[in-house]
């Protein structure tokens, strides 16, 4: 690092083994993802028993009608190999405004063009929807102030390595009364919880290894998950920074849940 100030591990955020610096920690992430994204989609629709295909939609429903404005400006930030903006797109109307998918893992966003459909090539308002792919950090997002009316993030805000960075960034281009979904894992109570954490800790690293060859991306996993802030406490930073209408929204036992909340309107107190 020579000369230059260690950047704070102290805020929440993600902890890839061996980092020193929320710099490294990033650095770490960005490799995890484009080294797994041959297998990503293949790995995740196994372990999860395709799940997570309802969740995807679940997510796209609960902000359907922002989706159904033409002229709504969404982002799907951390968009991955993109199955959350292809959920998305299948409620944007023909002629629509393209989603902006972002992600920072240069492998993932190429794979996930494929699910962000074809610009139009004659009159776009008969145009069928689709997505513009850009590589861009989500704690940097090269984003006017105020501009979107909807950012959503699936299975991504966890590994960002600061949290409240994050939803400050979020924060600054969302305009007054646009609206946050954050779409993550968690760790549920009870005999649920504990069947899932050995699920989650033993077999998933095991038939991650067999599947795709990288279980250590899988152990990285699990750890995130432990490591992210619990629902009540997530929903607190979510007010801290300045959001309003905070919510989470629990799926299939707890094991994953929507965080939706708001910038305030303008004028409002």
């Amino acid at each position: 690092m020579g000369t230059q100030a260690v950047m704070s591990m102290s805020a929440p955020g993600a902890r890839p083994a061996g980092a020193q610096d929320e710099a490294g920690a990033a650095q770490a992430v960005r490799q995890m993802f484009d080294s797994i994204a041959p297998n990503y989609d293949r790995l995740n629709h196994v372990l999860s028993a395709s799940v997570d295909r309802l969740w995807w939609w679940q997510t796209a429903r609960r902000f359907k009608a922002i989706l159904a404005r033409p002229d709504a400006a969404v982002l799907d930030i951390c968009c991955g190999t993109g199955h959350m903006t292809r959920a998305l797109l299948r409620g944007r109307p023909k002629g629509s405004r393209p989603i902006i998918a972002a992600d920072f893992a240069r492998e993932m966003l190429a794979r996930g063009e494929r699910q962000f459909g074809a610009a139009p090539t004659g009159p776009s308002d008969s145009a069928e929807p689709y997505a513009i792919p850009i590589e861009a950090d989500a704690l940097h997002l090269p984003l006017r102030p105020e501009s979107h009316d909807l950012i959503v993030s699936a299975f991504g805000f966890r590994n960002l390595v600061n949290y409240e960075a994050g939803l400050r960034e979020f924060h600054r281009v969302l305009k007054p009364g646009g609206q946050l979904g954050i779409l993550d894992f968690s760790e549920p109570g009870g005999l649920v919880g504990a069947g899932y954490r050995v699920y989650f800790r033993r077999v998933l690293p095991a038939v991650a290894r067999i599947i795709g060859g990288k279980e250590g991306a899988y152990r990285y996993l699990p750890a995130s998950v432990g490591n992210f802030p619990p629902p009540e406490e997530m929903l607190a930073l979510m007010r801290a920074v300045g959001y309003v209408n905070c919510h989470w929204q629990p799926y299939t036992f707890g094991i994953a849940g929507l965080y939706t909340g708001a910038r305030a309107a303008s004028g409002a107190s």
